[in-house]
């Protein structure tokens, strides 16, 4: 008899230690974050985001041939509209010819790490190479990191290397 007593108390323990995140209150967030805040949005990019969205669903069947064509009309009319608006608020400076801009607004929104150079990535937060905190801003305090090769952040020093 006590064997079972004691074998129902351990079920009836086992059965609250599983249930109590269940219906218990969610942890409360410290309010600071490990990820660095995120790269801002390319023009488009939302639509661009839909457009692979759609190209995956009629992969996958998810959408019918006639419902594709319709979103994709609309998607792409409003990326190319987005990314023509991007371009024709870009400032050219004057003696350049539009091979050289373009060139410049490419170098401007690359990432580029102090030992390996420019990163293919241009959201990219750490170089893909050797794991270098990439100019941008710290995650920790929200100051700008202007070094390549930053370690830790000035403001903070909270560590930047992944």
């Amino acid at each position: 008899m006590t064997a079972l007593l004691i074998g129902t108390l351990i079920a009836l323990i086992a059965v609250g230690f599983v249930l109590v995140p269940l219906f218990g209150e969610p942890p409360a967030s410290s309010g600071s974050s490990t990820r660095p805040d995120p790269a801002p949005a390319e023009p488009g990019s939302d639509a661009v985001g839909a457009l692979r969205e759609i190209e995956f669903d009629r992969a996958t069947g998810k959408l019918s041939d006639s419902d594709y064509e319709t979103l994709k009309a609309r998607y792409t009319g409003e990326a190319l509209e987005s990314m023509r608006a991007a371009e024709r608020e870009a400032i050219v400076p004057d003696g350049l010819d539009l091979a050289e801009e373009a060139i410049l607004r490419y170098r401007r929104r690359a990432s580029s790490c102090g030992a390996c150079g420019p990163r293919p990535e241009s959201d990219a937060v750490y170089c893909s190479a050797c794991g270098r905190y990439l100019p941008g801003r710290c995650g920790g305090c929200g100051a700008t990191v202007d070094e390549p090769a930053a370690r830790f952040c000035a403001g903070c020093g909270k560590t930047l290397a992944a």
